[in-house]
């Protein structure tokens, strides 16, 4: 029998609870966490922007709306990447309405086997009606992630075409990823981008990768030690992912 081919693993740095409880510094850098996969998504350190890992490169969305390659000095303390290696293809054509985000996901799900599984997701093609937000870097002493999310910047697209970078997490990840759908995304013309609140496709190719591996690194910083993660944040993440101010 020749050997099994290597399965990609999700690097998950720190947890999601951790960011809602404002733990907003990591010392992981951008060096460091591009050698974990080539697809991902996270935030950059004080709560600066968005990103998005995209065929090896790494962008960092600010909220004054500028798109950048981020500094591989530059800190993280929140990421989850993976090697993208895509199991499934679908091509999804033009109709004569554009299909809402929240249908794209249900078409994906539809194909999924195993919902128990994480997988990295991405849809790449024409959008109309996209909304993104950024938000600014943050100063001690930090405010929970729900309070900062109020001051979100949002940026708007009528039309444009661009990649979205999505994660979907398992129910039992609570805590540590988000349970459910998570995009970011980013234009072909690398000036556009971030954490996706809505958008419409019209027609584009979807890849699905599954993961069946992850590995959590927790932060070694006094802001993560101190991060209040007993309470259910469920209330608070989903402000924040849905961008009800």
């Amino acid at each position: 029998m020749g050997a099994r081919a290597e399965q990609p693993v999700l690097y998950v740095y720190s947890t999601i609870d951790a960011l809602l409880a404002g733990a907003y510094e990591g010392d992981l850098t951008v060096r460091q966490l591009a050698t974990k996969g080539d697809f991902g998504l996270g935030t950059y350190n004080h709560l600066n922007g968005e990103m998005v890992l995209l065929g090896g490169t790494m962008y960092h969305v600010k909220a004054d709306g500028t798109v950048a390659i981020a500094d591989p000095d530059e800190h993280v303390p929140l990421a989850y990447v993976v090697p993208f290696q895509p199991s499934d293809t679908f091509v999804v054509e033009a109709s004569a309405a554009a299909k809402p985000l929240t249908e794209l996901e249900t078409a994906i799900d539809a194909r999924l086997a195993n919902k128990n599984l994480f997988y990295a997701v991405k849809v790449s093609g024409a959008f109309v009606n996209v909304s993104t937000r950024a938000i600014a870097p943050q100063a001690r002493p930090y405010r929970s992630l729900a309070e900062v999310s109020k001051e979100q910047v949002v940026f708007k697209r009528t039309e444009v075409a661009g990649s979205l970078v999505g994660l979907r997490s398992p129910s039992f990840s609570k805590g540590i990823s988000v349970p459910g759908w998570h995009w970011h995304f980013i234009s072909d013309g690398k000036d556009y981008g971030g954490h996706v609140l809505a958008g419409s496709l019209v027609r584009g190719v979807v890849k699905v990768a599954p993961v069946r591996e992850f590995d959590v690194q927790l932060p070694a910083s006094d802001d993560f030690a101190k991060a209040d993660q007993t309470k259910d944040r469920s209330a608070e993440l989903h402000q924040v992912e849905s961008g009800r101010r």
